[in-house]
């Protein structure tokens, strides 16, 4: 149904998937076991690579929206490879440092930018528009399965060879992915063609104007902008309340962030069923409060056992509600995203979402630092839940006409191609 070159991207993305949930958190676990940094410098290494990343990642979306895409990914993977081994080097060599780890944040961060940019455009010119929610939760099912085993992974190899193993894992997931989109036979539709003048900042622009001006995305971006920074402000937090207040081992701590995603897992799979029964607005309205509900318990997690389980459960049901949530999402996103603006749509995104989750780890940092860790958990969960007034609750009208038109970026053959696939989309705005 869905295609062997389908396949092969799928099996690209699941080897990369794997390696990067065997290294889920990476980053923060060296820079605690390794050289012993503070709460806010952890915050501040997953906020810096977010923002770095945003300015260099920037430009970049208008560059790949005019180019093919498998070039693009190939490169990214390429890159995320080469940055991520030289962690393990550098440990080896006793020559690591926090310097370092903040620089390959910022380079790992900016090419998976790059890479989902150029992917979202290549899958959606891949599978055709009745398939594309199954292509969708195919992915989001893999993801979750691999962050379900991969930490309990990690945290064994971190326990067994050291905290920097897991990052030389990941690096070579990485190599596995480009293999595997470098084995896609199908040839790659031409790129949209740029303007007679092409200007950078004027083409950055236009990916910022149709996300704020489209009636259905703007308001799932604001959303997006607000959970996404409640839970990545939560993030660094719990490696720190998990690995010193509770006092759990690296096993533990890898089962405890693995346990949770089967429920991504089980909400993946529902979520095709779902929103064929109930509607694309609808599954996108309940299970996007279902998802808010939940970080505000974990702060109330008790020592031992107990508050490991608790940590559990409460991730579970985040992550069930976000796995019917994300594909569904993803699926609207792409139909009602018009081709020539598919890589800067994806990028602004990226780059919106990331600033600000830097500006809510940060924030988070500063206030483990005055109030603790718990008292900064409690804020997270308050702005998590908080999120869920801003869902598109009101009908949008069905209008585009405030949103730039591609005219002057697609070639003659292509328009009359995607017609009527953009007035299907217009149709199903939520």
């Amino acid at each position: 149904m869905l295609g062997q070159d389908f396949r092969r991207l799928w099996g690209a993305y699941g080897v990369s998937a794997a390696g990067s949930a065997v290294a889920m958190g990476a980053l923060p676990l060296v820079a605690l076991l390794v050289l012993h940094a503070s709460a806010f410098q952890v915050s501040l290494l997953t906020a810096l690579s977010a923002v770095a990343s945003a300015l260099i990642a920037l430009p970049l979306g208008v560059r790949i929206e005019h180019r093919y895409k498998r070039p693009v990914m190939v490169t990214a993977d390429l890159v995320r490879c080469a940055v991520l081994v030289s962690v393990p080097v550098a440990a080896a060599c006793g020559g690591l440092t926090f310097v370092q780890l903040c620089a390959v944040g910022v380079l790992q961060t900016a090419a998976s930018i790059a890479f989902d940019a150029a992917s979202g455009a290549h899958l959606k010119a891949l599978v055709r528009p009745e398939h594309r929610l199954r292509a969708n939760s195919l992915f989001e099912n893999t993801s979750w399965i691999s962050v379900s085993a991969g930490p309990p992974v990690g945290g064994f190899l971190v326990g067994v060879l050291g905290a920097t193993a897991t990052m030389a894992v990941d690096a070579a997931s990485f190599l596995g992915s480009a293999l595997g989109v470098r084995r896609i036979r199908r040839p790659e539709p031409a790129p949209p063609a740029p303007g007679a003048a092409p200007r950078l900042g004027r083409d950055i622009a236009a990916g910022w104007r149709y996300l704020l001006r489209h009636p259905g995305l703007r308001p799932l971006f604001c959303n997006a902008l607000l959970f996404g920074g409640a839970i990545m402000m939560a993030s660094p937090l719990m490696a720190v309340l998990m690995l010193r207040d509770l006092g759990l081992t690296p096993w533990q701590y890898g089962l405890a962030l693995g346990l949770p995603c089967l429920g991504g897992v089980l909400g993946s799979r529902l979520a095709p069923p779902l929103t064929r029964r109930f509607g694309q607005r609808r599954i996108l309205l309940l299970s996007g409060v279902a998802r808010t509900v939940w970080t505000v318990m974990l702060p109330l997690a008790p020592s031992g056992a107990l508050g490991v389980c608790t940590i559990v459960a409460v991730d579970f049901g985040l992550l069930l509600a976000a796995g019917v949530f994300n594909p569904s999402f993803t699926t609207y996103r792409m139909q009602v995203t018009q081709d020539a603006f598919m890589s800067r749509v994806a990028t602004s995104w990226s780059v919106g979402t990331k600033t600000c989750q830097a500006a809510f780890m940060i924030g988070g940092g500063l206030i483990a630092e005055a109030t603790g860790v718990r008292g900064a958990l409690l804020i997270a969960g308050a702005l998590c839940l908080s999120s869920a007034l801003l869902l598109p609750w009101r009908m949008t009208p069905t209008s585009t006409s405030g949103i730039p038109a591609p005219a002057v970026e697609q070639t003659p053959e292509e328009a009359p191609e995607h017609a009527p696939e953009q007035a299907r989309s217009r149709a199903d705005s939520p």
